[in-house]
């Protein structure tokens, strides 16, 4: 579908982030039945959670536009997914397949960070305060999100490590 204007590239960006969260959603219930350490596990509950929110706030975000939700595949995500399965699949122990998901976890909370980031300046630059606070919000939740990943990665690393070096 050809772009012509600001206003069709926002709706093509939000209908793209739309389309990656219910996919992100989709892989998180995957990931959390595939890891094995109970912090991360807990994680990616409550990501789960907070992505569902997230989703109904982009159906906030479509009615203040008075337009109807539409997911329009983004190819980045398959991409992010489909990396982040093949990963817990060549997973040859646990501790290798958390920290393999932990890395795709940190990939796609960076995505969805470039992804809102990009929309909150397009609705601040429509002048449309109230899309904006409520991408804002999402937003927050993927940098925490984020965050709290990055704190967590090198606790499964070392876990990995011991684990390894007790192999040997």
């Amino acid at each position: 579908m050809p772009i012509t204007n600001l206003d069709e590239k926002f709706t093509h960006e939000l209908g793209d982030v739309y389309d990656a969260e219910h996919r992100f959603l989709e892989a998180q219930r995957l990931m959390v039945q595939q890891a094995s350490d109970d912090k991360l596990k807990g994680m990616i509950q409550e990501h789960i959670t907070q992505t569902q929110g997230q989703i109904e706030v982009l159906n906030q975000v479509y009615q203040a536009l008075g337009q109807q939700p539409q997911r329009i595949t983004c190819d980045a995500a398959v991409g992010l997914v489909r990396e982040g399965q093949k990963g817990m699949q060549e997973a040859q122990s646990r501790p290798i397949r958390d920290c393999m998901i932990a890395g795709a976890i940190a990939k796609v909370e960076h995505y969805e960070m470039a992804s809102y980031r990009g929309l909150v300046a397009g609705a601040q630059m429509m002048g449309n305060q109230q899309v904006m606070s409520l991408l804002q919000q999402n937003l927050q939740q993927e940098e925490q999100a984020a965050q709290q990943i990055e704190r967590t990665a090198p606790q499964l690393l070392e876990k990995a490590m011991q684990q390894q070096e007790r192999g040997r």
